[in-house]
């Protein structure tokens, strides 16, 4: 659990119903093993006993309200890492207003435009605040060590303008003047402070604690980097409060190769935080922990506890309805590691809005039944059978060296649109089954796909975005080619309410494979992110299925079914998620109900035949068949996720 407590000054009797017995029991019967409790929030104020002005001025004197509550959940066997706010501070930002960091125009950075609008002001970490924030924390670390674990929040790199911020960057030999120059003190001015507070934490911790210091608000695909201030990542996504439902597969698959405990939380909220007089159906916290839990992750949850200090019993009966079902999971996921043989290579620089063409990619994948990771250019690729090169990931000499090197040592690689391009000039690859590779005239084009299960081969689909030209090399497998419109769309010559309609082919190829390498010269996984349109995924899915005809999983059932598989010292267990999030606002989508899976087909690849194929947690054996490479079963199931598991040698 992560239990917001953002208590403004002017709330009081702060912690007045604070029972100990009462607030260690609702955890404990909630199956909740770890509770994320506040020793001061984005009012900036404390919870804890202590001299500070900054402790909280409604909560009662002689009450130390963080001890009480670490205490009681120690009792009973629960962590209790302890919580700290530090770009936002609100005491501070009052108390010393030329420590809130200053744009270009030396406004102050807040979260409203307005001073008469409730709203956060945004600290600036090359003023003193910094020591300002060391102080508070010493004095937690020392009141409270050995502690579990610390969580540092609001942690983005934030530009200033303020005369520390313009010192320091003359100093680094800087110029304030430039933007970018401005981002790049900010990001060095976050590095030395989690360096600073990462010993801090240190040296505060059990010696076996997992958990360290998290600093939220950091982009995941910046641990790579970043992963030496930390022993654990915490990735924060409500889906309903602006995440949305991809940003979770997206970052879990970055952030699992990594090898680092990774705990994510979602909240209770209808919407997001603060949201706290709302609760989302049980159908919903019951896809969103699944999903974590088929993902590798601990799951997590997001609450606010009320000022009184009272956790609300309606919110831990629907947590522990849930967490029920992924307690009676984890046995059989015990030392197991989530199993993948494609990668898909994407540029770090995008941090955690990876763009449409990666969600598409996701997406695409995830609908195929692929075991996929997300990695970065740099990352080892000799793992993985496949890699896939999406329109964003730049291909620069390093990259392509690294493909190449991959593609001899009999890997596959699948390139999409100006990924074909090394730096955006030559071919990336030698060899590739296409030739000609020029960016084509804008304006729409059609694709005629042959060989392509589910795709009529005389009906032309649009083909959205930008191309690529290429004609296709001597010996390889064309799967799309382009049509031509009658002329190009204009204002003064156009036919139709939406584009001139396909003519006839011509030479141009959108997709070829050949040589272990498939060429996309059309912005497929973007355009897939912005229309959905199936024939796009049953085009990648005819790509792959050249490349890799023998997929670690074939599972049949509803598109949306979420796969993954994990092995274990026992055998493999294969995640079955079925939910369909709907859109029901203009801007929110919401899970109701679990999605029945009815006598779906799945198909592990397996040598040799298994001991046993089940059906968990409900326990349940499965007729199946083994044909000498895989282990065939049928499903059904109604309760939205379930877990087939294959015990073999």
């Amino acid at each position: 659990m992560h239990l917001d407590f953002h208590t403004g000054p002017d709330i009081p009797d702060v912690g007045r119903d604070f029972d100990p017995a009462t607030f260690a029991r609702t955890f404990r019967e909630a199956r909740v093993d770890s509770v994320t409790v506040f020793a001061k929030c984005h009012h900036g104020h404390l919870y804890h006993g202590t001299d500070r002005p900054e402790r909280h001025p409604g909560l009662a004197p002689g009450l130390d309200l963080l001890a009480e509550q670490v205490d009681a959940l120690h009792s009973v066997g629960i962590r209790a890492p302890i919580y700290l706010s530090l770009q936002v501070d609100e005491y501070a930002a009052r108390e010393h207003p030329e420590w809130v960091a200053h744009d270009e125009n030396l406004k102050i950075t807040r979260w409203t435009p307005s001073a008469f609008e409730p709203g956060w002001n945004v600290l600036d970490m090359s003023s003193p605040y910094a020591d300002y924030f060391a102080d508070q924390l010493d004095e937690v670390l020392r009141r409270f060590a050995p502690v579990d674990g610390v969580f540092v929040d609001m942690c983005w790199t934030q530009p200033s303008a303020s005369r520390w911020a313009v010192d320091g960057m003359r100093e680094e030999g800087l110029d304030p003047a430039d933007a970018d120059h401005r981002v790049r003190y900010a990001n060095l001015v976050a590095q030395r402070y989690m360096a600073r507070y990462s010993a801090m934490v240190e040296k505060a911790l059990h010696p076996d604690s997992a958990m360290g210091v998290w600093f939220n608000g950091r982009p995941k695909t910046g641990l790579t980097e970043e992963r030496q201030f930390v022993r654990h990542v915490e990735i924060e996504g409500l889906p309903t409060g602006g995440w949305g439902y991809a940003f979770l597969p997206y970052v879990a698959r970055f952030v699992r190769p990594l090898g680092l405990p990774t705990l994510s939380h979602t909240g209770r909220f209808h919407e997001s935080w603060g949201d706290n007089a709302a609760l989302k159906p049980r159908a919903a916290l019951l896809y969103e922990n699944s999903q974590m839990l088929s993902q590798g992750l601990t799951s997590g949850v997001g609450d606010v506890l009320h000022p009184r200090g009272v956790p609300a019993p309606a919110v831990y009966d629907l947590i522990g309805s849930v967490y029920r079902h992924i307690e009676a999971c984890e046995p059989f996921l015990d030392g197991g590691r989530v199993v993948s043989e494609l990668a898909v290579v994407v540029d770090p620089g995008l941090g955690d809005n990876p763009g449409p063409s990666n969600i598409g990619a996701v997406r695409a994948l995830q609908q195929l039944r692929a075991q996929f990771d997300v990695v970065p250019p740099n990352a080892d690729l000799g793992g993985y059978r496949a890699v896939v090169v999406p329109e964003t990931t730049r291909v620069d000499d390093a990259l392509a060296e690294r493909l190449q090197a991959y593609r001899l040592a009999g890997g596959a690689v699948v390139l999409v649109g100006p990924a074909l391009l090394r730096d955006g000039g030559e071919p990336a690859l030698p060899g590739l089954p296409v030739e000609g590779l020029a960016p084509a005239p804008a304006g729409e084009s059609f694709l005629a796909c042959e060989g392509v299960p589910g795709v009529p081969e005389d009906f032309p689909v649009i083909s959205h975005g930008s191309r690529l030209t290429a004609l296709a090399r001597p010996g390889a497998e064309v799967l799309a080619r382009v049509v031509e419109p009658y002329f190009p769309r204009s204002w003064d010559r156009f036919c139709g309410h939406s584009y001139t309609p396909p003519a006839d082919r011509n030479e141009e190829v959108a997709v070829a494979v050949g040589g272990g390498v498939a060429a996309v010269a059309v912005s497929l996984l973007d355009a897939f992110h912005a229309h959905g349109l199936e024939t796009y995924r049953l085009l990648l899915g005819a790509v792959l299925d050249r490349l890799l005809p023998d997929p670690l999983l074939r599972a049949g059932g509803p598109v949306h079914l979420e796969t993954t598989v994990v092995r274990t010292a026992t055998g493999t267990v294969v995640h079955l998620t079925s939910f369909v999030p709907s859109r029901e606002t203009p801007e929110l989508d919401l899970v109701h109900d679990p999605f029945p899976l009815v006598d779906v087909p799945v198909a592990l690849r397996l040598a040799t035949a298994p001991r046993s194929v089940r059906l968990q947690p409900a326990g349940q054996e499965l007729v199946w068949h083994h044909d000498g490479e895989y282990v065939h079963t049928r499903v059904t199931t109604v309760d939205g996720h379930a877990m087939i598991v294959v015990e073999h040698d």
